[in-house]
């Protein structure tokens, strides 16, 4: 393709239209009818750019990218043409200077609005899948993400704006007064609400579908239990439980006050079984179960009453076997495998004591561990 043809274009319009005396006005309007043809087909022109200059793998994510956009990408191009055009009218002044703005302003939000939708393409193409290879869940992270990206998008039109029409943005605040005020603490506001909401999902204290308690507080005089369903870009949604209503907490409230997450945590149930060489009677039996109370209540984690001691006598057997039950209450892995380490020190403290009675035994079978969420 020979760019100087298109180059030269303009400028043989011009000279075509000072000598043949065809007024400025209606070359715009020329120019604006073939800017609305031409636009339609800015996609097709930009393929073309990046086919001749860019290789097939840059010409496959861009055919990805922009085919659900076509229409806010025609609609940027044909704006973009057409404030090009507008050089025409300037030789009308008090006409240009009102229509400028207007065209300033179509084009700069026309191509924000492109932009963003570009970035929504990229979120959806490429943002989820990056988000399950790093092993996170696909929520509405990727929506208050957005919502974010889309507010500096729409504060970066607003100064481009503000800057082609060279506006004072911190003059015209001022001179607002209490009006300044006013909208400088609404942003304020709705700042605080994004960082909280961006502190929660960075936290994950919770997350949709599970039952967390919240404690008494200044902003909560009663305290909540229920189920989250939902987290928003302000608030969060908590469907009590019990009644079923649907309590809101603002997301700056909840950063602040004490969340108890009762769906992470766990129980393990564990099961020892003990041999013993003699048969146990009733004075016997009641020691043992002393003794293994004694011994468990020394861990830290154990449900407490959930200790269940069963004896079983074989007949004809000159022997007895117990099975010790109880849970052990943990939120990570860390701590329940600590638990479970206490667990067999305090299986030797138990022999300990055991043996000082008289009382032998045996733990053939090792400890079975089964683990379960707490249950609502």
């Amino acid at each position: 393709m020979n760019f100087h043809r298109w180059i030269d274009f303009p400028l043989s319009v011009y000279r075509l239209a000072y000598q043949s005396g065809i007024p400025n006005y209606l070359v715009f309007l020329i120019f604006a009818l073939c800017s609305v043809f031409v636009g339609q087909f800015t996609p097709r022109i930009a393929r073309w750019f990046i086919g001749r200059f860019g290789s097939s793998a840059v010409l496959k994510t861009y055919d990805k990218l922009t085919e659900p956009i076509q229409y806010p990408f025609r609609v940027a191009g044909i704006l973009v043409l057409i404030s090009i055009s507008s050089v025409w009218l300037k030789t009308y002044d008090r006409f240009y200077d009102f229509i400028k703005p207007f065209l300033d302003l179509a084009v700069i939000f026309s191509v924000a609005w492109l932009v963003s939708r570009l970035f929504r393409q990229i979120v959806r193409l490429y943002g989820i899948d990056l988000l399950k290879k790093a092993g996170l869940e696909v929520d509405e992270l990727l929506l208050v993400f957005e919502t974010i990206v889309n507010v500096g998008i729409g504060f970066i039109a607003v100064l481009a704006y503000a800057q082609s029409q060279r506006l004072n943005l911190l003059g015209l605040f001022a001179g607002l007064g209490l009006g300044g005020l006013a909208i400088a603490a609404a942003a304020q506001k709705i700042l605080e609400q994004l960082l909280s909401t961006i502190v929660l999902y960075l936290d994950r204290p919770f997350k949709p579908g599970e039952y967390i308690r919240l404690q008494k507080s200044q902003q909560i005089p009663e305290g909540i239990f229920g189920r989250v369903e939902s987290i928003g870009l302000r608030s969060t949604k908590i469907r009590t439980s019990g009644i079923s209503t649907l309590f809101i907490v603002p997301n700056s409230t909840l950063v602040n006050l004490e969340i108890e997450n009762l769906t992470r945590g766990k129980k393990v149930m564990a099961m020892i079984y003990l041999d013993f060489v003699q048969k146990l009677e009733e004075e016997d039996r009641a020691l043992v179960r002393q003794a293994i109370v004694e011994s468990t209540d020394s861990v830290f984690g154990i449900d407490p009453g959930s200790t269940n001691i069963t004896f079983n006598q074989k007949p004809d057997s000159e022997t007895t076997q117990a099975r010790i039950t109880f849970f052990i209450l943990g939120s990570s892995e860390n701590s329940l495998q600590l638990r479970k380490r206490l667990l067999e020190l305090a299986n030797q403290t138990l022999a300990k004591k055991l043996d000082r009675f008289g009382i032998e035994f045996m733990s053939k079978d090792p400890t079975v561990y089964v683990e379960s969420p707490i249950t609502m």
